[in-house]
Protein backbone atom coordinates (compact mmCIF):
# COMPACT_ATOMS: atom_id res chain seq x y z
CA UNK A 1 0.00 0.00 0.00
CA UNK A 2 1.34 3.44 -0.94
CA UNK A 3 2.30 5.60 2.08
CA UNK A 4 -0.22 8.31 1.17
CA UNK A 5 -3.01 5.75 0.90
CA UNK A 6 -2.00 4.06 4.16
CA UNK A 7 -1.89 7.41 5.95
CA UNK A 8 -5.36 8.33 4.69
CA UNK A 9 -6.78 4.97 5.78
CA UNK A 10 -5.28 5.29 9.25
CA UNK A 11 -6.75 8.78 9.59
CA UNK A 12 -10.16 7.51 8.54
CA UNK A 13 -10.17 4.35 10.68
CA UNK A 14 -8.66 5.59 13.95
CA UNK A 15 -10.52 8.50 15.58
CA UNK A 16 -8.63 11.36 17.18
CA UNK A 17 -8.40 10.90 20.95
CA UNK A 18 -6.89 12.94 23.78
CA UNK A 19 -4.27 11.16 25.85
CA UNK A 20 -5.17 11.48 29.54
CA UNK A 21 -2.60 13.49 31.44
CA UNK A 22 -1.09 16.96 31.79
CA UNK A 23 -0.09 17.44 28.14
CA UNK A 24 -2.62 18.52 25.49
CA UNK A 25 -1.59 15.56 23.34
CA UNK A 26 -3.90 14.10 20.70
CA UNK A 27 -3.45 11.00 18.59
CA UNK A 28 -5.26 8.56 16.30
CA UNK A 29 -6.35 5.72 18.59
CA UNK A 30 -7.68 2.25 17.83
CA UNK A 31 -11.45 1.87 18.15
CA UNK A 32 -13.75 -1.17 17.89
CA UNK A 33 -14.51 -0.35 14.24
CA UNK A 34 -10.91 0.34 13.18
CA UNK A 35 -10.29 -3.06 11.51
CA UNK A 36 -6.59 -2.83 12.22
CA UNK A 37 -5.83 -6.07 10.39
CA UNK A 38 -6.69 -4.26 7.15
CA UNK A 39 -4.00 -1.66 7.81
CA UNK A 40 -0.98 -3.73 8.79
CA UNK A 41 0.34 -7.24 8.26
CA UNK A 42 2.15 -7.09 11.60
CA UNK A 43 0.59 -6.65 15.06
CA UNK A 44 -0.58 -3.01 15.26
CA UNK A 45 1.27 -2.12 18.44
CA UNK A 46 1.37 1.48 17.22
CA UNK A 47 -2.39 1.93 17.62
CA UNK A 48 -2.32 1.98 21.43
CA UNK A 49 -0.68 4.07 24.16
CA UNK A 50 1.61 1.59 25.91
CA UNK A 51 2.26 1.91 29.66
CA UNK A 52 6.03 2.33 29.44
CA UNK A 53 5.57 5.17 27.00
CA UNK A 54 2.94 6.79 29.22
CA UNK A 55 5.36 6.57 32.16
CA UNK A 56 8.05 8.24 30.06
CA UNK A 57 5.65 11.05 29.12
CA UNK A 58 4.80 11.59 32.79
CA UNK A 59 8.51 11.70 33.63
CA UNK A 60 9.26 14.24 30.90
CA UNK A 61 6.41 16.44 32.10
CA UNK A 62 7.81 16.25 35.63
CA UNK A 63 11.35 16.98 34.38
CA UNK A 64 11.08 19.10 31.21
CA UNK A 65 14.75 20.11 31.38
CA UNK A 66 15.55 16.55 30.28
CA UNK A 67 14.39 17.44 26.77
CA UNK A 68 14.36 21.24 26.51
CA UNK A 69 16.78 22.24 23.77
CA UNK A 70 17.99 18.64 23.37
CA UNK A 71 18.33 16.31 20.41
CA UNK A 72 16.01 13.41 21.25
CA UNK A 73 15.80 9.92 19.75
CA UNK A 74 12.65 7.84 20.32
CA UNK A 75 13.40 4.15 19.64
CA UNK A 76 10.53 1.78 18.80
CA UNK A 77 8.35 4.85 18.65
CA UNK A 78 5.01 3.15 17.92
CA UNK A 79 2.50 5.96 17.50
CA UNK A 80 5.15 8.55 18.33
CA UNK A 81 3.57 9.78 21.55
CA UNK A 82 6.80 9.89 23.56
CA UNK A 83 8.67 11.81 20.87
CA UNK A 84 5.71 14.15 20.37
CA UNK A 85 5.68 14.84 24.12
CA UNK A 86 9.39 15.67 23.96
CA UNK A 87 8.75 18.07 21.09
CA UNK A 88 5.88 19.74 22.94
CA UNK A 89 8.17 20.20 25.95
CA UNK A 90 10.79 22.04 23.92
CA UNK A 91 13.16 19.47 22.41
CA UNK A 92 15.35 21.02 19.71
CA UNK A 93 14.79 18.01 17.46
CA UNK A 94 13.10 14.62 17.70
CA UNK A 95 13.78 11.55 15.59
CA UNK A 96 11.33 8.65 15.83
CA UNK A 97 12.71 5.23 14.86
CA UNK A 98 10.08 2.66 13.94
CA UNK A 99 10.24 -0.53 11.87
CA UNK A 100 6.52 -0.74 10.97
CA UNK A 101 5.50 1.35 7.90
CA UNK A 102 1.97 1.79 9.28
CA UNK A 103 3.40 3.12 12.53
CA UNK A 104 5.53 5.66 10.66
CA UNK A 105 2.44 6.95 8.90
CA UNK A 106 0.59 7.13 12.23
CA UNK A 107 3.50 9.09 13.72
CA UNK A 108 3.31 11.59 10.87
CA UNK A 109 -0.43 12.01 11.43
CA UNK A 110 -0.05 12.38 15.19
CA UNK A 111 2.79 14.88 14.85
CA UNK A 112 0.64 16.99 12.55
CA UNK A 113 -2.26 16.84 15.02
CA UNK A 114 0.00 18.26 17.70
CA UNK A 115 1.72 20.75 15.39
CA UNK A 116 5.24 19.46 16.02
CA UNK A 117 8.00 18.32 13.69
CA UNK A 118 9.20 14.72 14.02
CA UNK A 119 11.89 13.20 11.78
CA UNK A 120 10.91 9.66 10.80
CA UNK A 121 13.46 6.86 10.59
CA UNK A 122 13.28 3.15 9.99
CA UNK A 123 14.84 0.59 12.35
CA UNK A 124 18.04 2.03 13.81
CA UNK A 125 18.93 -0.85 16.12
CA UNK A 126 21.11 -2.61 13.56
CA UNK A 127 23.50 0.26 13.00
CA UNK A 128 25.53 2.71 15.03
CA UNK A 129 23.37 5.15 17.00
CA UNK A 130 22.89 8.58 15.45
CA UNK A 131 23.94 11.65 17.40
CA UNK A 132 21.53 12.38 20.26
CA UNK A 133 21.50 13.93 23.72
CA UNK A 134 18.69 11.77 25.04
CA UNK A 135 17.39 8.34 23.96
CA UNK A 136 13.88 7.31 25.00
CA UNK A 137 12.65 3.71 24.86
CA UNK A 138 9.17 2.63 25.92
CA UNK A 139 8.07 -1.00 26.24
CA UNK A 140 10.68 -2.62 24.00
CA UNK A 141 11.83 -5.35 26.39
CA UNK A 142 8.92 -7.68 25.65
CA UNK A 143 10.85 -10.42 23.80
CA UNK A 144 14.35 -11.90 24.34
CA UNK A 145 15.69 -11.27 20.83
CA UNK A 146 14.49 -7.68 20.78
CA UNK A 147 15.85 -7.07 24.28
CA UNK A 148 19.27 -8.28 23.11
CA UNK A 149 19.22 -5.89 20.14
CA UNK A 150 18.16 -2.92 22.27
CA UNK A 151 20.87 -3.62 24.85
CA UNK A 152 23.54 -3.91 22.14
CA UNK A 153 22.36 -0.60 20.71
CA UNK A 154 22.53 1.12 24.09
CA UNK A 155 26.09 -0.03 24.70
CA UNK A 156 27.13 2.05 21.65
CA UNK A 157 25.41 5.29 22.63
CA UNK A 158 28.43 6.97 24.21
CA UNK A 159 27.56 10.05 26.25
CA UNK A 160 23.86 10.12 25.38
CA UNK A 161 21.54 9.56 28.31
CA UNK A 162 19.08 6.67 27.78
CA UNK A 163 15.81 6.30 29.64
CA UNK A 164 13.49 3.30 29.47
CA UNK A 165 9.83 3.13 30.47
CA UNK A 166 8.78 -0.35 31.58
CA UNK A 167 6.24 -2.17 33.76
CA UNK A 168 8.43 -5.07 34.82
CA UNK A 169 8.72 -7.10 31.66
CA UNK A 170 10.75 -10.27 32.09
CA UNK A 171 13.36 -9.53 29.41
CA UNK A 172 14.54 -6.23 30.84
CA UNK A 173 18.13 -6.75 32.15
CA UNK A 174 17.57 -4.79 35.35
CA UNK A 175 21.22 -5.02 36.44
CA UNK A 176 22.12 -2.70 33.55
CA UNK A 177 19.71 0.02 34.69
CA UNK A 178 19.02 2.30 37.64
CA UNK A 179 15.44 3.07 38.66
CA UNK A 180 14.80 6.82 38.72
CA UNK A 181 11.06 7.12 39.30
CA UNK A 182 7.72 5.37 38.96
CA UNK A 183 4.28 6.49 37.80
CA UNK A 184 0.82 4.89 37.88
CA UNK A 185 -0.11 3.60 34.42
CA UNK A 186 -2.59 1.25 32.79
CA UNK A 187 -1.62 -1.57 30.46
CA UNK A 188 -3.19 -2.01 27.05
CA UNK A 189 -6.48 -3.88 27.44
CA UNK A 190 -6.97 -3.06 31.11
CA UNK A 191 -10.61 -2.22 31.87
CA UNK A 192 -11.34 1.19 33.43
CA UNK A 193 -11.99 -0.53 36.76
CA UNK A 194 -8.55 -2.19 36.85
CA UNK A 195 -6.01 -0.99 39.37
CA UNK A 196 -3.14 1.02 37.97
CA UNK A 197 0.26 -0.59 37.52
CA UNK A 198 3.73 0.74 38.28
CA UNK A 199 5.47 2.23 35.27
CA UNK A 200 9.16 2.59 36.08
CA UNK A 201 11.65 4.99 34.53
CA UNK A 202 15.06 3.35 34.32
CA UNK A 203 18.35 4.94 33.32
CA UNK A 204 20.85 2.84 31.38
CA UNK A 205 24.13 2.61 33.31
CA UNK A 206 26.11 0.38 30.93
Amino acid sequence: MRPQTLRARIAAALPVTALPGPLPLRYHAAAPHSRLSDLSKTPPYWAYPWPGGCALIAHLVAHPDLVKGKCVLDIGAGSGLVGIAAALLGAASVTASEIDPAAREAIALNAALNEVCITLSRDLLSGPPPEADLILIGDLFYAPDLATRVLAFLTQTGTAEALVGDIGRADLPRARFRVLASYPVRDVGDPPSAASQCGEILQFIG
